[in-house]
């Protein structure tokens, strides 16, 4: 049983919120926050690591970055959403000198938008192989 697929209305507007009262942080593709209007449907996905569709997981932070945020792709379009409904990342991180492979993964998979995200370095994940774990919230 597969997902409602969306009902052709078009994407709601996320407006990024980064006042002048607030530092902003030179991250790419990053936000304070974002205001949603006129949403009408949520997706809240559980969080995705870098395991690839035959189940084996991906070699290299590098790697799983871009396979947990290619699950995410994958679980949008199952739920007749994109990238632009994305409205906060969460990211649980093991090692901090991977940050610079999640930035490249991530600003590949967002492109131009900016998201509110959250950081956060672990001591470990469920699978030790496993390197970060990606949750995300959409809306449309």
């Amino acid at each position: 049983m597969g997902l409602p697929q969306s009902n052709g209305e078009a994407a709601m507007a996320h407006q990024p919120i980064d006042p002048d009262s607030v530092v902003v942080l030179e991250v790419p593709n990053y936000t304070h926050g974002a205001v949603s209007e006129g949403a009408t449907r949520w997706l809240h996905l559980s969080g995705q690591v870098g395991v690839k569709p035959d189940g084996k997981t991906a070699e290299g932070p590098l790697a799983q970055c871009q396979q947990a945020l290619a699950n995410i792709g994958a679980l949008l379009a199952a739920a007749g959403m994109s990238v632009a409904d994305i409205v906060h990342m969460r990211i649980f991180l093991l090692d901090r000198a991977d940050i610079p492979a999640l930035r490249q993964a991530r600003g590949e998979f967002l492109g131009t938008r900016v998201v509110p995200s959250t950081l956060v370095l672990v001591s470990g994940l469920v699978d030790p192989a496993w390197k970060v774990e990606i949750e995300v919230v959409a809306a449309r």
